[in-house]
């Protein structure tokens, strides 16, 4: 496979090296060709037998490369395949992980792995996605070796399981094990014991309450050489029982365990407000195939498949209703709080409830692809991509521990060496510093919130793409909505048939809905149906032509006809003179006009209307009151049209007669002039707008997979009053995030500063550190508590 990097003039070649059996024979044939006159790089996959090589090709070629590893004594062939035929992805659920940090140092890791090409770690929902050549086994080995545990996430059921909190947490046996030895050394030692007695009682806490953290800490040193708060709190422990502090040091040991037990547990909560999502699909279902009716696990059910859904039970799969009328509560999926209405025809959702009737329902996707399953996954993938505060953190954190750990050995030799203090005193110092040289807090701060927000909107109906729009929305200024199927219900009806010259309404609509036939725009679907109910016939047509934000010919039995909006016909100068007033005179009553004619004449005007959603111009108040500057509307609808619907929602303002790329332009001008703009649409026709704005919000998502995909942000039902949540959520995520930030360099700071007298010590440092990871991970959660307000 070879790829080329123009901007640097570089060619990528992958090659099938056989003939080695030893990861040092790799690794001396990487070395070799790396040492090549125009290679820049060259990166040996043991497992897999491959050499990526990467160099100039007006310098050497893959065929001096080849030639070069036959001098070695293997053979070698370019290899032309695709990464995804010899690789493969494999997502793997982690326990134990409890902080941002030491999930970048598990991803730096396992991205070392020979065989492993790509690793990202996904510390809001805790797993980790690999694309590998390398086996399974090998990378959960490394995961253990890191001190966690691991397993190879193969279908969304299995987080359906429920683990006890004593499986769960690995650090809740520590805490005990280390609280009961710090209690019986205690007293003890009021009970006047003698020392050595007392000090055992420590020591043992010390032991068995550290083993854990001490071996992750050590793992994580000689697997990635990287230090982590195990380690620093390992180093300071055995310092403070090399100066007999046995009672600080057990103090520490307890303090250390109880924190990260409780932040595990304060994580997990979070987490699992995604993970309920899944607990609502049922496991299993009635099915009918054939004349017999069986009970299966939903994994055994296939598309095509009929499911029986009884009143009050949870429906198990997608499907749409063969048989039956009932209401179904949708709240799982879209927020609403209003059951709907199905029929034969209409869509279902597995994880909602069927309320009264008896429904069968035709499977249309099988369990592992339903909406609720692609919505976690999407959620999961949110939760993963860092928001723009967090990657600021990130750069701050990188530099921050290795400052403190060089501060503290400053603290440990410049004292007794330059003053003549005692060295014990200040190696004592040096200890405690090490225990808030971890940036778990600071890192914490960003993601904690980011979750807990995207779980909290998910639950609300709105799904948001990643912590990055969540920052975006609460920053907004103006607001453009599209018009047809987003301000409106984008149902539109014909209201007026006023054919010219005397042609019947019949053979009128006949000609008119032959060609919107072949369209899927809300408006030809109207008048497909005004046909049908009018008893018209539709005809057969030939050479179909649809025209962008204009209309659509076709010919008709040997005779080419158009139909669409005036300007179709003004731009071939047709004359519109003797049908410019009845045009008028309907859009001043907010109707769209749509002109039908051949190529000489115009035969006549259908006049559709929009109905308007009933919560739009209680959305366009709640925007402006949430602070939202201007609310405009773009549509392709005329001005006259345009203007009446701007009315009656209270817009600012409005852009009518604009094509896509009109749209798109008028985008553009918005950013330019206010800074930060969201698009809401419906996520297909208006793609182009929305992927040109700050924001792109695609409303009504439940029903189109095309939304959920191009979206930034999606609101799975058609309620547009969540924009205002969805903007009071993301402003309120910000302030806890700089609340969060705020609080753990405060605290920090003001731990580091007691050094200066000589204030410190290792329980107020540790107790320091982990209540400020504590309390900024309760600080997030508060965000799961942010409510809707319908």
């Amino acid at each position: 496979m070879t790829e080329t990097a123009e901007e640097m003039e570089i060619v990528s070649s992958r090659l099938l090296v056989t003939g080695i059996d030893c990861p040092d024979c790799a690794a001396k044939v990487e070395k070799a060709v790396k040492r090549m006159l125009g290679v820049v790089n060259a990166t040996f996959v043991f497992p897999a037998g491959m050499l990526n090589v990467e160099y100039d090709p007006q310098q050497t070629g893959v065929i001096q490369v080849v030639y070069k590893i036959k001098k070695l004594g293997y053979e070698a062939l370019e290899d032309n395949r695709k990464i995804s035929e010899i690789s493969q992805t494999t997502d793997f659920c982690i326990s134990g992980m409890d902080c941002p940090d030491c999930a970048a140092k598990l991803e730096k890791r396992i991205s070392r792995v020979p065989g492993v090409e790509t690793a990202q770690v996904n510390f809001g929902a805790s797993k980790m996605t690999v694309t590998h050549s390398a086996s399974v086994a090998e990378i959960l080995s490394t995961i253990e070796k890191m001190g966690y545990s691991g397993k190879v996430d193969e279908d969304y059921r299995i987080k359906n399981e429920s683990i006890s909190f004593w499986k769960s947490n690995q650090y809740t046996k520590t805490t005990v094990i280390s609280f009961i030895m710090l209690v019986s050394g205690l007293i003890a030692g009021n009970l006047d014991a003698p020392e050595l007695i007392v000090n055992a009682l420590f020591l043992t806490g010390i032991f068995l309450g550290g083993f854990l953290p001490a071996k992750n800490g050590i793992s994580l040193i000689i697997s990635a050489r990287e230090f982590d708060m195990n380690f620093l709190m390992t180093i300071a422990v055995i310092g403070a029982s090399v100066l007999g502090a046995f009672e600080e040091a057990a103090t520490v040991v307890f303090l250390f365990s109880l924190g990260n037990a409780l932040q595990s547990y304060t994580l997990d909560k979070t987490r699992n407000s995604i993970r309920s999502l899944m607990k609502l699909t049922p496991d299993e279902a009635l099915v009918r195939r054939g004349a017999t009716e069986i009970t299966l696990p939903v994994k055994d059910i296939v598309i095509g498949d009929t499911i029986i859904v009884r009143p009050g039970e949870r429906i198990a799969m997608d499907g749409k209703v063969s048989t039956g009328y009932s209401t179904v509560n949708q709240a799982p999926i879209t927020g609403e709080s209003l059951p709907v209405e199905k029929q034969p025809g209409d869509e279902v959702y597995a994880g909602t409830i069927n309320e009264r009737g008896s429904l069968e329902v035709k499977v249309t996707k099988l369990a592992r692809d339903n909406k609720i399953s692609r919505i976690i996954h999407m959620i999961e993938e949110a939760q993963g991509q860092r928001a723009l505060s967090q990657q600021f953190v990130e750069k701050f954190a990188k530099y921050y521990t290795p400052a403190v750990i060089f501060l503290a050995a400053l603290v440990a030799v410049v004292p007794p060496l330059v003053l003549g203090q005692p060295f014990e005193k200040w190696f004592y110092e040096a200890m405690a510093m090490l225990l808030v040289a971890c940036p778990c807090a600071l890192i914490i701060s960003t993601p904690v919130s980011i979750v807990s927000a995207i779980g909290n909107a998910a639950k609300n109906g709105i799904l948001i793409k990643g912590g990055t729009y969540l920052e975006e929305v609460g920053a907004l200024s103006v607001v453009a909505f599209d018009k047809t199927g987003t301000l409106t219900e984008g149902k539109p009806h014909v209201t007026d048939i006023v054919p010219i010259d005397g042609i019947p309404d019949k053979e009128f609509l006949s000609i008119a809905s032959a060609i919107e036939s072949r369209s899927e725009h809300p408006l030809a679907e109207a008048i497909v149906k005004s046909a049908k109910e009018h008893g018209a016939e539709i005809s057969s047509i030939s050479a179909f032509e649809a025209v962008p934000g204009k209309g659509a010919r076709a010919t008709i039995q040997g005779k080419n006809y158009q139909i669409g909006n005036l300007r179709l016909f003004t731009e071939q100068a047709i004359d519109v003179k003797r049908v410019k007033d009845e045009i008028s005179r309907l859009q001043n009553e907010g109707k769209t006009v749509m002109v039908l004619g051949d190529d000489e004449r115009i035969l006549g005007l259908i006049a559709v209307a929009d109905v308007l959603r009933e919560n739009s111009e209680q959305a366009v108040n709640k925007l402006k009151k949430a602070g939202i500057k201007k609310v405009i509307m773009l549509t392709g609808d005329n001005e006259s049209t345009a203007h009446a619907i701007a009315t009656k929602t209270g817009v600012d303002d409005f852009r009518a007669d604009l094509l896509p790329e009109d749209k798109v332009g008028a985008i553009k001008k918005l950013l330019v002039k206010h800074g930060k703009v969201a698009m809401v649409g419906d996520g297909v026709n208006d793609a182009p707008a929305m992927a040109a704005s700050t924001v792109g919000i695609a409303m009504g998502a439940a029903g189109t997979d095309t939304a959920l995909e191009t979206a930034d942000i999606a609101l799975m039902a058609d309620d547009l009053t969540k924009l205002a949540y969805a903007v009071k959520l993301s402003r309120k995520t910000l302030g806890i995030i700089k609340q969060n930030i705020a609080l753990a360099l405060i605290i920090k700071g003001l731990i580091l500063l007691m050094v200066v007298p000589g204030w410190l010590t290792l329980w107020l440092a540790v107790a320091g550190d982990m209540g400020s990871s504590l309390l900024v991970t309760l600080n997030g959660m508060r965000l799961l508590r942010v409510k809707h307000e319908d």
